[in-house]
């Protein structure tokens, strides 16, 4: 009976054998993100990675079982460096036809490293879940430099700490926490900020971002954490245009230019002087409405915020007319 069974067992071994030679190596899993976790990596919204979708078919993407879109890795990086180079100016009708080649060379600056190595970063971290996480992931790719569970403690915990990357997690991310923050980045001097949530409105979002800080709410996995700050960090190579990003003050308020008028009237026989200041009027208020109004979502709020920085680049050039203009002529010039 013994015997009996050995045989069995032989023979079904070898009715088995046949069929695992036909395919001896399992397919190799490839790992997709869907759409919202694929524009939380990218440092996008979704409304604005739908709108580059429909308009510029930027990714080849599959779907799964239920119909939703599915990103590889490489889409998703595809995806982040659109999102960087778009922050600094590049218009993205142009950077749609561009090879992850060709974006990373607007990326990189000469001389920069080889592509491809895996991130070092030191890091300062803030918040107690992301300090046990990070500590116990035994991960290579993040070095923490100093740590601190509480934003209202991390400026005495991080006196003296100097990190690549300053981290933060807050559960509830409100308003009140942005100047902490601001305070924390002073004294560490990271080369990047990221700061992660689980809940937070919007204009927090959008006021964290204007100052420059990857924001994104917490990622389940510490894979996608380390690819929010590979994309934070590299976002710091990128050529940065200052003309571009952030306008001048005023140098002409409604009083000044009503001077300006004034004794343009007397000295001048032309009607220069006063057709500026109406241009100039126009310019500054549409650049003060562009950035108070209200808007609905994430994308509506970039669409504002670019509206009133060409404003108010458009104005800075008109001041500079004035200025100009005003030295030739004799008229007085703020402050004097």
């Amino acid at each position: 009976m013994v015997h009996y069974r050995v045989a069995m067992n032989k023979q079904t071994m070898n009715e088995v054998a046949p069929q695992e030679e036909e395919n001896p190596t399992p397919q190799k899993r490839v790992v997709t993100y869907r759409s919202g976790v694929a524009a939380r990596l990218a440092g996008l919204s979704v409304e604005t990675l739908r709108v580059w979708e429909r308009r510029y078919s930027l990714s080849d993407t599959t779907r799964s079982a239920h119909g939703q879109r599915l990103y590889t890795h490489e889409q998703v990086r595809h995806l982040g460096l659109l999102k960087q180079l778009v922050d600094q100016g590049h218009a993205i009708g142009v950077l749609a036809g561009l090879s992850v080649e060709q974006l990373n060379d607007l990326l990189e600056p000469a001389g920069a490293a080889e592509g491809g190595a895996e991130m070092a970063a030191t890091v300062a971290l803030v918040g107690e879940h992301l300090i046990q996480r990070i500590a116990s992931s035994g991960t290579t790719a993040l070095h923490i430099a100093g740590s601190s569970r509480r934003l209202d403690d991390a400026l005495d915990k991080l006196a003296g700490v100097h990190a690549d990357l300053l981290l933060v997690e807050l559960a509830e991310l409100d308003s009140e926490s942005v100047a902490m923050i601001a305070a924390v980045r002073r004294a560490v001097t990271p080369s990047a900020v990221v700061v992660l949530y689980r809940f937070c409105a919007s204009a927090t979002i959008r006021e964290l971002r204007d100052a420059g800080c990857l924001v994104s709410r917490v990622p389940p996995e510490l894979g996608e954490l380390v690819m929010l700050c590979r994309a934070a960090l590299g976002g710091q190579r990128l050529k940065v245009r200052p003309a571009e990003v952030t306008p001048p003050p005023r140098r002409f308020d409604e009083s000044a230019l009503a001077r300006i008028t004034a004794a343009g009237a007397k000295l001048m026989s032309c009607e220069c002087p006063r057709h500026l200041s109406d241009i100039l009027m126009t310019l500054g208020s549409f650049e003060r409405y562009s950035f108070q109004c209200s808007s609905a979502n994430d994308k509506d709020a970039l669409l504002h915020r670019n509206l009133g920085l060409a404003a108010g680049r458009a104005r800075a050039i008109m001041e500079a007319a004035m200025e100009q203009l005003a030295l030739a002529e004799g008229l007085p010039l703020p402050g004097e």
